[in-house]
Formats: C-alpha cells, sequence, structure tokens
C-alpha cells in the first residue's frame, strides 16, 4: 500500500513539474523573443520615459531669443525679414565683447540664397563672433534599396541623400550643424545624434553637439562623447519642460529691451519660438504639451554639459537576463505559494526599475515593460494555479471524500477554508473518542433483528448528531461502537474540549433515548466513552479501490481502552485530556488502570460534570 501511494504522490509530483518545466520554457521563450524583436516599443518607451527622465531644470547659461508671434505681429512674415534682422541681432550681441555671449546657435535655415547684399549683411554680422557661431544645415533623406555587409538587399529608409548647408557667405564666419530632430517610431523625441557622414566622405555635428563642443573648448573643457547605439543614436534626458528654459522675445531684443549683459558667456540658441512657424515636436518628457524645436536643442546641450545620455545595453544580454529572471521568479515563487509569490513580483518589480534607473545615471537603460509584464502574468499564473486550480482540486477530492467520510462531515470540510487533504497519511495531533453500547450483545439476542436495527440506528443518529454538531468527524463505526477524531483532517480551535463534549453531549441525550427505547422495546441501552489526545497519523488507510480515512497510533489505542474500563454511562479520559481542560471540567481520579496492550498503567479519570 505504501509503495501504491508513493507511486500516486510521485506520479502527481512528477505531472505538476513537468507544468511548471512547460511554463517556464514558454515564458522565457516569449519574453526572450519579445525583447530582441522589441515587440512592446512603445509602452516600454512609455515607462523608461516616466522613470528614467531627470528633469532637474533648465542651466541658467542657456538662453532662448524666441521668434515669438510677439515678433511676427511686429515684422510680418519671417522669410522677407529674416536675414536683415537677423543681421542686427548678431550684431547686437556681439558689438560689446565684453557682453557677448560664449556661443549663439542659429537655429533657422539660411540655406537658399535670397539676396546678395542681405545675404552679405549677415555673414558680416556673423563674423563679429569671431567663430563662435553654429548655423543650421538640414539633412535630406531619401529611402534607397541598400546590401548589408554579408550582401543581403534591405531598403534604408535613413539613406542621406543630400546635405543642405547654410549659404557659402554665411557658412564662412560659422560652423554648420544639422538641426534635424530624431522622431522615434512612436513620434516622440527622445533620441539624438552626435556626428553623420555626409554624402561628400566627410563628417558633420548635430546642431547641438557643435554648439555644446563650441562651448566646451571656449572654456578649455574635456569634450564629452556619448557613446551611441549601432545606428549612430543615444537617448538623451530632458531637464526642462516646454517654457522653462530662459526665453526672451527676439523683438524685445532688438528693440534694446533687454540689455546685452544679459547673454554674457551664455550660450544663446535662436529659433522658432510660434505655432505658426511649424517646429514644435512631442517630447518624450511630457506627452501633454508640445516643445518648439529649439527648445528641444536645450535639452539636449544641456545633456552632453551634464553627461545625462543613455544607451541601451546589448539586447541579446537583455533578453537572456530578463528571460533568466522570470524563470526563476516562476520556480521560486510557485513554490512559496500565492501572497509570498505575489509580493515578491512586487519586491522584483521594484528592484528591477531601481536598476534600471541606476544604470540609466550611469549612460545605460535597460527595457522594463518586458520584465515587468510577465511579472504580471506569472501573478495571474499563480492566482489561477494557487487558487482556481486548487478550488477545483479541492472541489474533486471533496467529492471523492464522500465516498468514505460522512457526506455531513464532508460539507463542513468544504466551508472550511484552511482545509487541506494530504493524500497517504500526515502526522497530526488530535483528540480520539470511543463510544460503545453496553450489553448490546445480551439485548440483541431477546430481540428479533428488525428491532435491533431500530435501536442501533436511533443509537448511532444521537452519536452522529452530537459528533457534527461539536465539529468533529465520524471515523466509523464498528458494529455497536463507534470512533471520531477532532482536529483532523482539518484544523480546529480547542479540539480536546469538544471531543470531550461530544461525549457529554451523548450521555445527556441517551437518558430521554433510553427511556424511549424502553417504552417501546422494554430495553434500554447505555454507553461507554474513552477519551484521548496526542499525536497521531490520519489519513488513508486501504489499497487503490478501497480505503477508509482514520487515525492510527498509540494515542487512538489508549483511546479505545479507556472506552473499553469505562462502565454504563461513565465518560472515561486520559490525564492528557484532564490536564488540558483543567478547571472547565470536574473528574474523579479513577486511578493508574491497567489497559489491554500497554506495559505501563495510566491515570484514568472519570467526568462527572463539564463547564458548557
Amino acid at each position: 500500500m505504501k509503495e501504491n501511494k508513493m507511486n500516486g504522490s510521485g506520479s502527481a509530483a512528477t505531472g505538476n513539474r513537468l507544468i511548471q518545466i512547460i511554463v517556464m520554457a514558454v515564458s522565457a521563450l516569449l519574453v526572450f523573443i519579445l525583447v530582441m524583436t522589441d515587440a512592446l516599443y512603445s509602452p516600454d518607451a512609455f515607462l523608461t520615459d516616466k522613470l528614467y527622465t531627470k528633469l532637474t531644470g533648465p542651466d541658467s547659461r542657456i538662453i532662448i531669443i524666441g521668434v515669438d508671434e510677439e515678433t511676427l505681429a511686429e515684422y510680418g512674415n519671417f522669410t522677407l525679414w529674416s536675414r536683415e534682422k537677423t543681421a542686427e541681432l548678431l550684431t547686437m550681441l556681439y558689438s560689446d565683447p565684453d557682453n557677448a555671449p560664449a556661443v549663439t546657435g542659429l537655429d533657422l535655415l539660411f540655406t537658399e540664397p535670397y539676396d546678395a547684399q542681405t545675404d552679405q549683411a549677415l555673414a558680416d554680422a556673423a563674423s563679429l563672433a569671431q567663430g563662435s557661431i553654429v548655423a543650421g544645415s538640414h539633412i535630406v533623406y531619401r529611402g534607397q534599396v541598400e546590401k548589408t555587409a554579408d550582401g543581403k538587399m534591405y531598403y534604408n529608409t535613413e539613406h542621406i541623400d543630400a546635405l543642405e548647408m547654410p549659404v557659402d557667405e554665411l557658412a564662412a564666419h560659422t560652423t554648420a550643424g544639422f538641426t534635424n530632430a530624431c522622431i522615434a517610431k512612436d513620434g516622440y523625441v527622445r533620441y539624438a545624434m552626435n556626428t553623420i557622414k555626409t554624402p561628400d566622405g566627410g563628417t558633420q555635428d548635430s546642431f547641438a553637439y557643435a554648439v555644446y563642443k563650441m562651448f566646451s573648448e571656449g572654456k578649455g573643457d574635456q569634450i564629452y562623447v556619448p557613446v551611441t547605439q549601432s545606428n549612430g543614436l543615444f537617448q538623451f534626458m530632458y531637464s526642462g519642460k516646454s517654457g522653462e528654459y530662459s526665453k526672451v522675445s527676439f523683438r524685445a531684443v532688438l528693440a534694446g529691451e533687454v540689455p546685452m549683459s544679459a547673454f554674457k558667456d551664455a550660450i544663446v540658441l535662436v529659433g522658432a519660438y510660434a505655432p505658426g512657424m511649424q517646429d514644435s515636436y512631442q517630447p518624450a518628457s511630457d506627452r501633454d504639451v508640445a516643445m518648439y524645436g529649439v527648445e528641444n536643442h536645450a535639452n539636449i546641450v544641456q545633456a552632453y554639459m551634464q553627461h545625462k545620455t543613455m544607451t541601451g545595453i546589448n539586447r541579446v544580454v537583455a533578453a537572456i537576463i530578463a528571460a533568466l529572471i522570470i524563470v526563476l521568479f516562476i520556480a521560486l515563487s510557485d513554490k512559496a505559494g500565492l501572497w509570498p509569490g505575489l509580493i515578491g513580483s512586487v519586491v522584483v518589480g521594484a528592484l528591477y526599475t531601481i536598476i534600471g534607473r541606476v544604470l540609466a545615471a550611469h549612460g545605460h537603460f535597460i527595457p522594463l515593460i518586458y520584465v515587468l509584464l510577465f511579472l504580471i502574468i506569472a501573478d495571474a499564473y499563480l492566482i489561477v494555479g494557487k487558487y482556481v486550480i486548487e478550488k477545483i482540486r479541492r472541489r474533486h477530492t471533496l467529492d471523492v471524500f464522500k465516498k468514505y467520510v460522512a457526506p455531513q462531515v464532508v460539507d463542513e470540510l468544504s466551508r472550511s477554508g484552511d482545509f487541506q487533504l494530504t493524500l497517504g497519511g500526515e502526522k497530526r495531533n488530535i483528540a480520539v473518542l470511543f463510544i460503545d453500547i453496553r450489553g448490546f450483545t445480551t439485548m440483541s439476542e431477546s430481540l428479533d433483528p428488525v428491532q435491533v436495527v431500530e435501536i442501533l440506528n436511533d443509537y448511532l443518529a444521537l452519536v452522529t448528531d452530537c459528533v457534527l454538531s461539536n465539529g468533529g468527524t465520524l471515523d466509523k463505526f464498528i458494529g455497536d461502537a463507534a470512533m471520531a477524531v477532532f482536529n483532523a483532517p482539518f484544523d480546529m480551535d480547542d479540539y480536546v474540549y469538544k471531543a470531550v463534549k461530544t461525549a457529554w453531549d451523548i450521555n445527556s441525550r441517551s437518558k430521554p433515548l433510553e427511556e424511549s427505547l424502553f417504552e417501546r422495546f422494554g430495553k434500554g441501552v447505555k454507553f461507554g466513552i474513552g477519551v484521548n489526545c496526542g499525536d497521531a497519523v490520519v489519513g488513508n488507510i486501504g489499497c487503490d479501490f478501497r480505503m477508509d480515512y482514520t487515525a492510527i497510533g498509540d494515542t487512538v489505542n489508549t483511546a479505545a481502552r479507556l472506552e473499553a474500563n469505562a462502565g454504563a454511562g461513565e465518560i472515561y479520559i486520559s490525564e492528557e485530556v484532564y490536564d488540558i481542560l483543567g478547571e472547565r471540567v470536574k473528574a474523579d481520579l479513577v486511578g493508574d488502570i491497567p489497559l489491554k496492550g500497554k506495559s505501563n498503567k495510566i491515570n484514568v479519570y472519570s467526568v462527572k460534570d463539564l463547564e458548557v
């Protein structure tokens, strides 16, 4: 029998283990594929934008001179006055070298000749800065079919077809930097570039990088070169929101309303600051408010200055790490149980996010959504596996249990939230009650069989009702004897007292039954009862096709011996039971009596009253 139970439990354990391995393997493979393909780019980018961005506030050394609505209202169509008024602006900024900006970045495109006189005037004004101006250029992308290093054909949407440079007169006195915004595939700006290869085989810095390098070189600082991904991009962290950088109106400066000393040694960025100029983008840092291109450049320049740039870790490494985290979590949480697993998922998710922020501060970012999403899925698996499936299994077990335990007991078990049935047996501390009709054999000889059965049924009904009403488990009927256990198969409070109370209830209620039987048959019944408590092995005893849920061990044997020694109408309890009940029971010491099958005598008490 023990081998059969071991084989059954072993098969179940093997099946559960196989399911767990399949779940872990599928989860690991799925998360690996998702990370490798970046299938959830948009929600992952949303998380990294929110969690990795640290808005420290704009650098006061960066000042924006905006071509705003006020300026457009004053001067009219931008293309008609832009060169002339920009020349005036540069002349004002650099006429006094002591109050001149450190760098001026023109986020305005002067890539097409307008007229020779105006173009030259702009160039002459730029010459006053003595090489401290960055003028905007523009990349023209045009997709074309190209080949990879191994000869595979693909369509390159980022192919640079041309680079529109500032007009020659202006280019002679300025450094060019491309102003194109790097818009991610979800429509937000979170990336920037250091340098590109130009169609003529040369290189050119981005507008923000050129401004930053010019500023740092002027101060004699070491140039920070952000690490980029294979496509030349890096992710920058915003410092200021839309409208937070110091900004003055282009018109106000020209009108002399702003002292030139305000721009001393500053990084001055001149750019569009009006909706009609169509130079606004959606920043990744604040998805509710658009940001003008010049503000984006200001954030990128500050990111260079403060080294607030990131690149993603190797995607294969990220995929492996994510898969390992999920596998380990499922393996450990499956053993830990539902609530430890749920709490563990929160802890793992929080730690993973904190590690992500720490890595971001050191220039690396890791994908978040995949691990966090699979932790949520793992929680769902735990809830289903530990709760829903357990409820189904429990219902099935109770249905089977009804085949060899009274249905009333099973119903009670089904209402117990902490019920667990261990197949094959478990060691529990229980109270055991044995009861037997005194003189039943003699009585049955003088009555016909139908009367004997009727008396026995009345007696069994009384015992059953008393046992169940006190929360006990009616273990079995053995002819005219019965056995009940308390605190098995589910935990119950004060079970020793409830076992003795069951015996007291049976004795108390036996008197009306005795009178009724005497009136009907001229015969009465009395009971002898024994109660003991202690450790016993409780579980399924039998074989595959017939089994009993019962208790075995010395505790059970002693209870049976107590009942055998009890006289008609007596309740014998062991010293262990007496000590546990204390003042709640009044009992006379019978003495140390020998019990059949036990080498040592034990003290026995006869119950006389019980606190109810």
